[in-house]
């Protein structure tokens, strides 16, 4: 980096004070991930459950295996109502068996 470093503070909470077994979360926290892609909108459905990165990856591998979606996005609330966005033309039951499938809690959209 030539000399230059520029370091971003993570604000990330260690294990032991966490709610999910696999990594840290903060219940405050907000973690977002990239808009849809291309600006595209899509349907948006609320969750419940998840509190950490790999919670939003595990929702977002199981709803993108559902014929006709073709992006699915969380953005997360550790600890509260997190949201998903769905574009493509799957219906809302598919996406709902692949959430609970994945052991989590659609709640609306």
């Amino acid at each position: 980096m030539c000399g230059i470093e520029t370091r971003e503070d993570l604000n990330l909470t260690p294990a032991t004070d966490s709610g999910c077994s696999c990594c840290s979360t903060d219940s405050s926290a907000v973690v977002s991930t990239p808009a849809v892609p291309g600006g595209t909108a899509g349907t948006k459905y609320e969750l419940e459950g998840l509190t950490c990165g790999h919670c939003v990856q595990t929702v977002e591998t199981a709803v993108s295996a559902v014929q006709g979606v073709e992006s699915a996005t969380v953005e997360l609330v550790a600890a509260g109502i997190s949201s998903l966005t769905v574009t493509g033309d799957a219906g809302m039951a598919s996406v709902q068996a692949a959430v609970d499938n994945a052991g989590y809690t659609l709640t609306g959209n």
